[in-house]
């Protein structure tokens, strides 16, 4: 049916959001120069602060697809900026079992975005795989660039193997709890777009 396929408008719609995420997700970075341990903090910041443009996209989400293209234009932003490859797996597939799930509530269902926006989130953990999968390398390039020792001693004592599993559950967590934020800011759209 040509109502489930995406059109010109959704793609736009995709687009503007995507780029709306990323200055949020840039904003944010930018306060982990100030210290290591904000770069951990990111799992709580970029879903609080990305909840009000996510839940506003959620709401002109109608069909399947767009939160799976939102995912994938993070992951290629993502390295083109400097973050790799090594968290394009994670980012699409939040994306896509996201985009599974927010569908399987017809994208009418509060209960069904809160999982969503949640798992949607995971993709934030991504920032994060440099520093555990290539943690040498990226050593060497912070030392490189400017940062202390300290700093980075500092950076993978939170961020390493042992310390993804709970920066993940994290993330889901404050993504799911962010989608309440975003909704009471957003509630008059929420209404508009009928999603009890």
């Amino acid at each position: 049916m040509n109502s489930k396929k995406l059109t010109a408008k959704d793609f736009i719609t995709v687009g503007i959001f995507t780029a709306i995420i990323f200055v949020v997700e840039f904003a944010c970075g930018m306060l982990g120069f100030i210290h290591p341990y904000i770069v951990a903090s990111y799992v709580v910041l970029i879903p609080i602060v990305g909840s009000v443009p996510m839940m506003l996209f959620y709401t002109k989400v109608e069909k399947f697809g767009m939160l799976t293209i939102m995912s994938v234009l993070i992951a290629i932003i993502m390295f083109i900026t400097g973050m790799g490859y090594l968290g394009a797996p994670l980012i699409i597939l939040a994306g896509v079992i996201a985009d599974l799930i927010a569908k399987s509530g017809n994208y009418k269902s509060v209960k069904k975005t809160v999982l969503s926006y949640g798992v949607f989130c995971l993709w934030i953990c991504a920032n994060y795989f440099p520093v555990i999968i290539t943690a040498d390398s990226y050593r060497l390039d912070l030392l490189d660039g400017g940062y202390s020792a300290e700093y980075c001693d500092n950076l993978f004592s939170v961020i390493n193997g042992k310390t993804i599993a709970i920066l993940l559950i994290l993330c889901f967590v404050f993504g799911c709890i962010s989608t309440f934020i975003g909704k009471a800011v957003v509630k008059k759209h929420f209404e508009k777009a009928g999603i009890v």
